[in-house]
């Protein structure tokens, strides 16, 4: 795959990626554990961090997040999980769906991006399955943002491209 291609899909992704980073850290504490919100922050960032992993992976065979994190989230029933994840724990996590995300497409390939991927009745090829997992993780970063204006009368601001290039760049 062409570099430029590559350079691009970083920057954008990177800068959702970052929007989310940006929203975990100005979460006050107040609200980041606060369980009587019907979108409880600290649940819509993990939910964006898993579906972030396990479709950097390309496939649910074979994933494993990082501890504390197990597989739950793919239960049908969508139970959160046990207890609240810490803010700490969650912009750990992050970082590591960032440095992921960094090397998976720092690696793509013509050949990767067409393989076929399939989760449940959804199949597409990890191309296009790149492209669905920005948006997700964008998704999310707005929604945590548009909490936070509403809350708090301020969010963080745009994020036009990630921090830094991808490795090998």
């Amino acid at each position: 795959m062409d570099s430029i291609w590559r350079t691009g899909i970083w920057h954008q992704f990177g800068a959702a990626i970052d929007m989310l980073d940006n929203a975990i850290l100005a979460c006050p504490e107040e609200l980041w554990g606060d369980r009587t919100q019907d979108q409880e922050y600290w649940y819509v960032t993990y939910h964006a961090l898993f579906w972030l992993d396990l479709y950097l992976t390309g496939a649910v065979e074979g994933f494993v997040p990082p501890a504390p994190f197990t597989l739950d989230e793919l239960d049908p029933a969508g139970l959160l999980p046990d207890r609240v994840y810490t803010k700490d724990e969650l912009h750990a996590y992050l970082l590591h769906c960032r440095t992921k995300c960094q090397e998976t497409v720092n690696a793509l390939t013509d050949e990767r991006a067409q393989h076929e991927c399939v989760f449940g009745k959804r199949v597409m090829r990890f191309g296009e399955l790149l492209l669905y997992n920005m948006r997700h993780v964008q998704e999310h970063a707005a929604q945590l943002s548009l909490i936070l204006g509403q809350k708090y009368g301020s969010a963080p601001g745009w994020v036009g491209s990630a921090k830094s290039m991808p490795v090998g760049e």
